[in-house]
This record gives structure tokens, C-alpha cells and sequence, in this order.
């Protein structure tokens, strides 16, 4: 009913879903957030914040908080709606969970911002967080929901990404197929309870106005690309990406990857963001918790061996 195609429409929407974030998943108490706006050397900027869950070690030297590993997470929005303010109840409980600090990006916004505005303000959060702040990629977990699992996916595919992968990818509700012909055919069979896919796909294509949705960082090819990290997928069962879940991790199994995918019966979309809602919540970020402990754990093993 709200047309984000218009300034009013995407301002309330924008409203509406804080508050609903706000509502059922506020940040957990105690949490400490370090807002960050800087620049590389070569001159692009970092947005974003450092979450700091209540039961995670901190340090008055910013540059050693990472030295034991970190998560940078990747929201969600339709590129258009969210931020890493909307999502401090998830990262803060990522981060109480794993001991570990949670560093997510504020990526710019469509409309103002279009493709590729959003994938290259990821890609220069990780640059930093790997080159300025000294985080070795083996000793991350990159993490995202929804649009963000598409733009976390997108940066995989990048040759010297690729080359040098993080630890492991926990992805929520993933949208991989940019089209919303899954969502589509999935909404014939059972309807979203919280969004139709036709609207999802217009908010999502203020993103890619005027560019063609085959272009290759749109449509990812992740079946002929290089295997990813192991991923854990988690997908709510009610919800319209379910079928892209599905095609992602069977995609992450064809290039020879590993993807554990969890289809989480009568969950809505990113339902582990909003506890107060569903009591499930805390059973998948405590299973994305050991999931993440384990993948480092692993990827630490690994360079010790190679050493």
C-alpha cells in the first residue's frame, strides 16, 4: 500500500519497519556501539558501526578489538529500508553469543544510491576491515540477511575475495535470485505473510533501476564460480525466499562448497532478528553461534597445519 517509489512512501515504510525491529527485537542490554566513519588511502569511505555484545571482551585499543577474530555483518533492507542501527538486536546477539565483536556496514541506500553503490560500500568494508584493521580473513565470518546475503554472496565471487575467503558464511533468508521468479512461483503455492513478492520486487528494483537484472553481479553465478566458504543457511518456512535458500545452497554444493540449509517450519522472513515475536529465535542464533565457533576453529587448525 505504500509506494516506495515515492519520497513519503519509503520514508514511512522506513518508519514502520524500525519500529517493528525496534519492537520485537530491540538490542540486548548492556550492548556498547562504536560508530565508525572513516576512510581508506585511496579515498573511500567506511560506514558502519562495531557492535559490542554485554558479554563480550572489549579493549580501549580499537585496533587489537578484532585480534581474536570478528563477524562483519551485512543488513538487509531491499537496499532500501534498513541499517545497522535496525539490526542491533541481531548483531549484539551475535556478538554476546560468539565472545566475538560484530562489525556491520552502513551501506548506502537506494533510491539516492543504485547499483553498484551498496556491493562496492561491502566490498570497502571488508578491504578495511582486512587491510586497516588487521582482521586475517580466516579469522572472520561474514554474516547477512536478505538483500545482504546477496551483496555477502556477491563479494565471495570476486577473484582475490575468492582467493582468500573468510572463515565461513551464516546467511538468513538470502535473496538469490533477483528476478523474484522463485518468490513468485513460490507465492502461487503459499503467500508471505508479511510481504507480497510483487512489492519486494519493486522496492529491490530501486536498486537496479535502468540496469539489466542478468548482469552478472546481479545474477550470480555461484554454481560455475569458485567453491565458497562453508555456509550455514537458515530460511524461514513461511516465508517467499525459501526457494532461493534452496537454490543457493544447491548452487554452494554444484561449485563444491559446503552448505548446511535449515528450513525453519512456519518462520517469517529473518525471524532470528526478532525474538519477542518467535521463541525460535534464540534456538537458530544459538545454532549460528556454534556454527560460527566451529568454522573458526577449523580455519585456525587449517593454517596451522599448512604451517
Amino acid at each position: 500500500m505504500l509506494p516506495p517509489e515515492r519520497a513519503w512512501g519509503l520514508w514511512v515504510s522506513r518508519q514502520i519497519v524500525a519500529r517493528i525491529m525496534g519492537t520485537f527485537g530491540p538490542p540486548l542490554a548492556g550492548t556498547r556501539v562504536e560508530h565508525v566513519d572513516t576512510r581508506l588511502p585511496d579515498g573511500r569511505r567506511v560506514k558502519g558501526e562495531w557492535v559490542h555484545g554485554p558479554r563480550t571482551p572489549t579493549s580501549a585499543a580499537p585496533r587489537s578489538l578484532p585480534a581474536a577474530g570478528a563477524i562483519y555483518y551485512v543488513h538487509g533492507s531491499g537496499y532500501a529500508v534498513c541499517s545497522a542501527k535496525t539490526h542491533r538486536r541481531l548483531t549484539s546477539w551475535l556478538s554476546s553469543s560468539t565472545g566475538l565483536p560484530v562489525f556491520c556496514v552502513d551501506y548506502r541506500l537506494a533510491p539516492r544510491h543504485r547499483f553498484p553503490a551498496a556491493a562496492d560500500d561491502v566490498r570497502t568494508g571488508w578491504d578495511w576491515l582486512t587491510q586497516t584493521c588487521g582482521v586475517p580473513p580466516k579469522q572472520m565470518v561474514i554474516a547477512g540477511d536478505s538483500a545482504g546475503g546477496h551483496l555477502a554472496v556477491d563479494m565471495m565471487l570476486q577473484p582475490d575475495v575468492a582467493d582468500n575467503h573468510p572463515a565461513a558464511l551464516a546467511l538468513f533468508s538470502p535473496l538469490y535470485d533477483i528476478t523474484f521468479e522463485l518468490c513468485l512461483a513460490r507465492e502461487r503455492m503459499r503467500r508471505d505473510p508479511a510481504i507480497r513478492a510483487a512489492d519486494a520486487a519493486r522496492l529491490v528494483g530501486m536498486y537496479h533501476a535502468g540496469v539489466d537484472p542478468a548482469h552478472q553481479r546481479l545474477t550470480l553465478d555461484v554454481a560455475a564460480g569458485p567453491p565458497l566458504p562453508p555456509t550455514l543457511i537458515q530460511v524461514g518456512g513461511a516465508e517467499m525466499l525459501r526457494d532461493d535458500a534452496r537454490q543457493l545452497a544447491a548452487d554452494i554444493h554444484t561449485a563444491g562448497g559446503r552448505c548446511e540449509l535449515q528450513i525453519w517450519p512456519h518462520q517469517v522472513h529473518v525471524f532470528q532478528a526478532l525474538p519477542r515475536l518467535t521463541p525460535e529465535a534464540a534456538k537458530a542464533v544459538a545454532y549460528v553461534a556454534r556454527f560460527v565457533a566451529h568454522a573458526l576453529q577449523d580455519a585456525r587448525a587449517t593454517a596451522q597445519g599448512v604451517r
